[in-house]
């Protein structure tokens, strides 16, 4: 109704995915992400650290035509380093978080506590790889051609995506030949840990999804 209405609440949301652990499927949103993504109107950030957060947060409260959902992990999460013109793009949606020599082999796209093991998958890789933090798909849809080429660029097909959550939504940015580490089912009660170890959340299941695409 919010969306509907052009109203600017702000929605918190504490429980981001499988990594909640113990409590089980009924708090762990793997279908809820995906479902907010496709809400006219809505503008929905999943951040990987402190600083995207509090992008996410500026973001929200400046937004007046709408709603911002800020969906928060209950995991404890390493801060990436960033440049400046980096923590200036987070508010772009998706910007390039760790980059590589020349034209990459191959790009992987994540979101919130799956960002690290992006970035460890990629270094595990053996290949030149970009890899893209996309806190908010609906602030990146939204620029312009130019910059979202330069982020994910056409020449670029070998990609991968990872969210711990309903993988779907992914392939517009990975193409149909991408592959998308994601989660099709729901989750277990079990520590977290184990659980993204058991669904293949890890940086080596990261990694040989980059080598199967490059």
């Amino acid at each position: 109704m919010a969306a509907l209405m052009k109203i600017n609440p702000i929605f918190v949301y504490t429980h981001d995915s499988i990594g909640l652990g113990e409590d089980g499927p009924t708090h762990q949103p793997v279908e809820q992400i995906p479902t907010l993504r496709m809400i006219p109107n809505m503008v929905n950030w999943r951040p990987c650290d402190g600083t995207e957060t509090a992008v996410a947060w500026k973001s929200a409260i400046e937004r007046k035509d709408g709603p911002t959902c800020l969906i928060f992990t209950r995991q404890g999460l390493t801060p990436m380093e960033r440049s400046d013109q980096q923590i200036a793009d987070i508010a772009r949606g998706g910007y390039v978080l760790r980059d590589c020599d020349g034209t990459p082999d191959a790009i992987v796209v994540a979101t919130g506590s799956e960002v690290e093991l992006a970035v460890q998958g990629a270094e595990q890789s053996g290949k030149k790889v970009r890899v893209v933090s996309m806190p908010c798909t609906e602030a990146f849809d939204a620029q312009d051609a130019d910059y979202k080429e330069s982020v994910l660029p056409a020449a670029v097909t070998a990609r991968v995506a990872v969210e711990a959550a309903v993988t779907d939504g992914w392939y517009k940015y990975v193409g149909i030949n991408g592959k998308v580490i994601g989660l099709n089912r729901f989750g277990e009660s079990a520590p977290a840990g184990q659980l993204f170890k058991e669904f293949g959340f890890t940086a080596e299941n990261v990694a040989a999804a980059i080598n199967e695409v490059a």
